[in-house]
């Protein structure tokens, strides 16, 4: 890797990045902090720009967390290629496809299982799923427990802002 894609790994690198959210305050004071996160669509296809470039350079996705809170977090996803099977035992998805469609698969079985995280499960493939077909727009939520992969066809991406909460203690 030469020095400019590490710089520019360096600055898109998702565990090293938080997007920061517009806020505005909720009382219609504009010098009064705002009790609330807001990312319009506009502003998060314009931060997937970046995770796209990042994506091209890599495996073809990349994510980056927006916010953390208590029970839940915030990631922004972009894929130009199918995921991997993926399961948390604690945690649900919830998908909004900002741009883009993608087939999400859901429950069945994952293929090549293996342990990534406390928790976390990875697989080749989801096996015996369903098959529910995402575009703009779509919102899905995957309980914690079911196993989950989306594929992406050759031709197409998906920007996601995904919500991920905790289900279970």
């Amino acid at each position: 890797m030469n020095e400019l894609q590490s710089d520019i790994l360096n600055e898109l690198l998702p565990e090293e990045k938080e997007i920061a959210p517009s806020t505005k305050a909720t009382n219609g004071a504009d010098n009064e902090p705002a009790h609330l996160d807001h990312w319009t669509p506009t502003t998060l296809l314009e931060q997937a720009v970046d995770l796209r470039k990042l994506a091209a350079q890599g495996d073809g996705s990349a994510g980056a967390v927006l916010k953390e809170y208590p029970q839940h977090f915030t990631v922004l996803s972009f894929r130009s290629r199918d995921g991997e099977a993926e399961l948390h035992e604690k945690f649900a998805d919830i998908f909004y496809v900002l741009d883009g469609q993608v087939t999400l698969v859901t429950g069945g079985t994952i293929a090549g299982v293996r342990t990534v995280g406390p928790g976390e499960i990875r697989g080749d493939a989801v096996t015996g799923g369903a098959r529910q077909h995402l575009r703009g727009g779509d919102v899905a939520h995957v309980p914690a427990g079911v196993s989950h992969q989306m594929l992406v066809a050759a031709d197409q991406t998906v920007t996601c802002f995904v919500v991920k909460v905790r289900e279970k203690s």
